[in-house]
C-alpha cells in the first residue's frame, strides 16, 4: 500500500539525512517521497469524489405533530 511505502521511504530519508549520505541521493529519496505523497493525497481526493458522487437516498417528508 501506499501508506507502507511511504513510511519506508520516510525512514530512508532520515537515515539518509542522520548519517550524512550525499546530498543527491538525499535529495532523490526527498522527490520519490513527495511524488509518493501526491499521489497518496490523489488517491484520497478520488476516493472522496466517488463517496459524493454516489445519489443519496431522499428524506421522506413526515407529518410533525
Amino acid at each position: 500500500m501506499l501508506n507502507d511505502e511511504i513510511c519506508k521511504l520516510r525512514e530512508e530519508l532520515n537515515e539518509s539525512i542522520i548519517s550524512g549520505k550525499d546530498y543527491e541521493i538525499t535529495y532523490k529519496i526527498s522527490v520519490q517521497l513527495d511524488q509518493l505523497i501526491a499521489e497518496y493525497y490523489k488517491t484520497e481526493l478520488d476516493l472522496r469524489k466517488t463517496k459524493r458522487s454516489k445519489p443519496r437516498k431522499k428524506k421522506e417528508a413526515g407529518s410533525i405533530v
